[in-house]
C-alpha cells in the first residue's frame, strides 16, 4: 500500500489527556533506564563485595538482555491483543519487584536471576508503550512522541550515575536498588488508574483530540485478527539488523561509559560520573531532536524515505564520524566531547526508527516494534559481554569502540532497505477478522 502523508491540525493543550499520557510514557522510560544502567555505576563497588571479575560483571550487564530479547516480541504481541493498561502494569510490578531484590543478592548467581527477573519485567515495556501511542498520539507527531519518550530514557542514563552514587554514600548498593525498585513501584499505581486503553473511555478526553487519532481497534477485534508474524518478520528484517547496529552503540555506552573513564583515564568516582552523565545528556537532546527533525521533513516532503531511512543513514555516519578521535588522541576532555557527539547522532536516530514500525503496521505496531527492538535486544547480550572480554583480554577500553565505527556504516548503508513508505499489506484474513483490521488502519 502507498503511504499516505498524515495530516497536521493544531496540537492539543499542553495539560490535554493525550500528552499526559506521553508524558507518563516518558517517565516509565525515565525509571526503566534507571532501572537497568544502575549496575554500571554500582559495579564499581559490588564487584569487589561480591568478588567478580570485569567478564563476570559484563555477564551480569547482559544477563538482563537474554529474557528482553524474548519477551520484546513477546510482550509487542500481548500488547496488541490485551491493552497496554494491563500489559504494562504486570510488567511494571515485575520489573519494580526485580530492582527491589537486587539489594538483596549474595553473590553471582542471585544477581543473575534478578538481573534475569528484570529483563522479563521490562522486556514488554517499550513495544506495549508503542501500542499505547499508536492509539493515543497523532500520526503526524509519531517522531516526536518516539523521540521525547525516549528522550526520557537518556535522561535516566545521565542521571543514574550521580544519582546512584548520592544514593549509595546515603544508604550503600544495595539500599539504591530497594529505593528507585520503590520509585517503580509508584509509577504503576499512577498509571493503573490514569490510563485507559480507549482514548474514548478517557473522561478528560476531547473530540478534537479524537477526531485526530487513528480509529480504535477493541479488544474483541484485536483478538480475532492474528498477527501475521512471517510476513511482518520478513517485511521488519532490515529495521532489525539496522536496530541491531544502533543497540550495540547504545548497550556499549550504557555498560562501560560509567567505568571508562574511570579506568582508561584514572578519573576518581564522582568525576567519572560527571562526564558519564554529560555523555548521557547529550543523547536527551539527540532524541528529542532526532523525533522532531524527522516530523518536520516528513511534513515538508510527504517522504517517509527521507524523514526515516535517510536521517538514520546521516545521522550513523555523524556518529562514526564523531568517534574517529579515539583513534588519534588521549585527551580526555577531546575524548569525552567525541563520545558525547557520537552518542548524540546514535540518539537522533530513535525518533525515525521508532516511527517506522507505526509508519509501516499501525494495526500491528505494538508486535512490529518489539520485532524490531529484538535486535537491540539482541546487541544488549553480545555487547556488553564481548566488551568486558576484550578489556580483560587487552586492557584497553577503546577497543569496544573501534568495532562500533564498523557497524555504524553497515547500519547507514542498510537503512536504504527499510522503506517506511511501503505499508505493511497483511495476508488475507476472514471476514470478520479483516474488517476488524481495516479499521486499524493498515
Amino acid at each position: 500500500m502507498a503511504y499516505t502523508p498524515p495530516v497536521v491540525a493544531a496540537r492539543p493543550r499542553l495539560l490535554s489527556a493525550s500528552n499526559i499520557v506521553l508524558f507518563l510514557l516518558g517517565l516509565m522510560y525515565l525509571l526503566t533506564y534507571i532501572d537497568r544502567v544502575n549496575v554500571s555505576t554500582a559495579s564499581n563497588v559490588f564487584e569487589k563485595d561480591l568478588g567478580l571479575d570485569k567478564t563476570q560483571v559484563g555477564l551480569v550487564f547482559s544477563a538482563f538482555a537474554y529474557p528482553y530479547l524474548v519477551f520484546q516480541i513477546i510482550g509487542g504481541y500481548l500488547g496488541d491483543r490485551f491493552g497496554p493498561r494491563r500489559v504494562l502494569t504486570i510488567c511494571s510490578l515485575i520489573w519494580a519487584g526485580a530492582t527491589i531484590l537486587t539489594g538483596f543478592v549474595g553473590g553471582l548467581f542471585t544477581m543473575l536471576c534478578a538481573r534475569v527477573l528484570l529483563g522479563i519485567g521490562e522486556g514488554a515495556t517499550f513495544p506495549t508503550a508503542t501500542s499505547a501511542m499508536s492509539a493515543w498520539v497523532r500520526p503526524a507527531d509519531r517522531g516526536f512522541a518516539q523521540g521525547f519518550t525516549h528522550a526520557f530514557a537518556r535522561i535516566g542514563n545521565s542521571i543514574a550515575p550521580p544519582l546512584i552514587v548520592a544514593l549509595m554514600a546515603w544508604s550503600g548498593w544495595r539500599g539504591s536498588f530497594i529505593i528507585m525498585g520503590l520509585a517503580s513501584g509508584l509509577w504503576v499505581f499512577v498509571w493503573y488508574f490514569y490510563f485507559r486503553d480507549n482514548p474514548a473511555d478517557h473522561p478528560s478526553i476531547t473530540k478534537e483530540e479524537l477526531a485526530q487519532f487513528t480509529p480504535y481497534v477493541d479488544k474483541k477485534a484485536r483478538l480475532a485478527t492474528p498477527v501475521p508474524w512471517g510476513p511482518l518478520f520478513r517485511r521488519m528484517f532490515p529495521v532489525i539488523f539496522v536496530y541491531f547496529c544502533y543497540g550495540w552503540i547504545l548497550w556499549l555506552f550504557l555498560a562501560w561509559i560509567p567505568q571508562y573513564f574511570k579506568n582508561q583515564h584514572q578519573l576518581d568516582l564522582k568525576s567519572s560520573a560527571l562526564f558519564s552523565m554529560g555523555v548521557f545528556f547529550a543523547g536527551v537532546v539527540g532524541d528529542t531532536l532526532g523525533g522532531v527533525v524527522s516530523d518536520r521533513v516528513l511534513h515538508k516532503t510527504g517522504d517517509p524515505i527521507k524523514a526515516r531511512s535517510y536521517l538514520v543513514t546521516a545521522f550513523f555516519l555523524c556518529s562514526l564520524f564523531c568517534l574517529v578521535p579515539l583513534l588519534v588522541t588521549k585527551d580526555v576532555n577531546l575524548l569525552a566531547i567525541s563520545l558525547a557527539g557520537a552518542f548524540f547522532f546514535a540518539e537522533m536516530t530513535i525518533g525515525p526508527m521508532w516511527s517506522i514500525p507505526m509508519d509501516i503496521a499501525p494495526r500491528f505496531s505494538g508486535s512490529a516494534s518489539g520485532i524490531m527492538n529484538s535486535g537491540s535486544a539482541l546487541a544488549a547480550i553480545l555487547s556488553p559481554l564481548i566488551g568486558g572480554y576484550i578489556i580483560d583480554k587487552t586492557g584497553n577500553w577503546n577497543y569496544p569502540f573501534y568495532g562500533s565505527m564498523i557497524l555504524l556504516f553497515l547500519g547507514a548503508i542498510v537503512a536504504f532497505w527499510m522503506k517506511p513508505n511501503e505499508a505493511f499489506a497483511a495476508p488475507a484474513a476472514p471476514a470478520t477478522a479483516g474488517a476488524a483490521s481495516g479499521s486499524g488502519g493498515v
